[in-house]
């Protein structure tokens, strides 16, 4: 059924104004996402004198064999998006939440959730957490929310040994060519590899410390948490503004299709009503010319 020329107007209109709105959106997108990946790039050249620390530490010390035993407790916490607007996002992640939980096995486990739609997608897959946090609301927010899960995980240990807990970081990175990619990432028990010394220092200038080895190893151990969970939530935050700017272009070129469609069909009504206008004016000047006409 044709649609009337004032219809089609007011779709025009609606559909004009619906192409700024998902512009701004994907302008926002692209704008937000710039921060968090400075954060992320500030966030791992802190990271690697930390992991440097530990190398120098294992050197002056001659290493620290670790425990390694099954963990009894198993904290996993979960970087979610709180806006909307990116897919399915939160979903993949949650499934994938879910099948790591599963494949433990063993050992209870406790999920810390950021993001309330992401509270959403582990309630779809049978899972409860403890707590749901608020996502950082800017790239200054990151060390905020950083500092907070840090005194959760300390909580969570209540003075228990490193090696009796487990704890995991679950996020989205950027992958190859745009993709996103759910990453489980261990945290705590601490890697055995972090406390190995190497076997040549690659500097001439030994490393030395004067502090006592218990506080110095502590300080490395919590610089390492608060550092790797910084670096989860920017990269969770990067990942999702960059999923919202993929769609919102989608959804641009889709609007630009339907506002080139409806265009089009616009025209096409306008030329009908100036053709049938035409005819009107042409018919009512062949009747008026009949009517005058002289009778012989």
């Amino acid at each position: 059924m044709a649609q009337t020329l004032e219809a089609l107007t007011r779709q025009s209109d609606t559909l004009t104004s619906i192409r700024g709105i998902v512009h701004t959106m994907k302008t926002l997108s692209a704008i937000n996402a710039t921060p968090y990946e400075h954060a992320a790039r500030s966030i791992e050249a802190y990271h690697q004198a930390i992991l440097r620390g530990f190398a120098a530490f294992a050197y002056r010390t001659g290493g620290i064999s670790l425990h390694q035993e099954e963990a009894l407790e198993h904290l996993v916490i979960v970087f979610g998006s709180d806006h909307g607007l990116c897919g399915n996002y939160n979903e993949v992640l949650a499934e994938v939440v879910q099948q790591h939980c599963q494949s433990q096995g063993k050992g209870k486990h406790r999920l810390l959730c950021i993001g309330a739609q992401m509270n959403d997608a582990l309630d779809d897959q049978g899972l409860m957490p403890e707590a749901v946090l608020l996502p950082p609301a800017s790239a200054d927010g990151i060390g905020r929310l950083a500092g907070d899960i840090v005194t959760r995980i300390d909580r969570f240990s209540r003075g228990q040994p490193l090696h009796h807990l487990a704890v995991t970081l679950a996020f989205t990175r950027r992958g190859d060519h745009g993709a996103r990619e759910p990453t489980i990432q261990g945290l705590l028990p601490l890697s055995s590899s972090l406390l190995q010394p190497a076997k040549n220092w690659s500097s001439r200038s030994l490393p030395d410390y004067t502090m006592e080895a218990d506080a110095l190893l502590s300080s490395l151990i919590r610089s390492h948490i608060f550092a790797s969970v910084f670096r989860a939530s920017a990269e969770a935050m990067v990942t999702e503004n960059s999923a919202r700017l993929a769609l919102m272009q989608q959804a641009e070129q889709s609007v630009d299709e339907r506002i080139e469609g409806v265009e089009g069909e616009l025209r096409s009504v306008r030329q009908d009503e100036i053709t049938n206008e035409l005819m009107d004016v042409i018919i009512g000047f062949e009747a008026l010319k009949k009517r005058r006409k002289p009778q012989p």
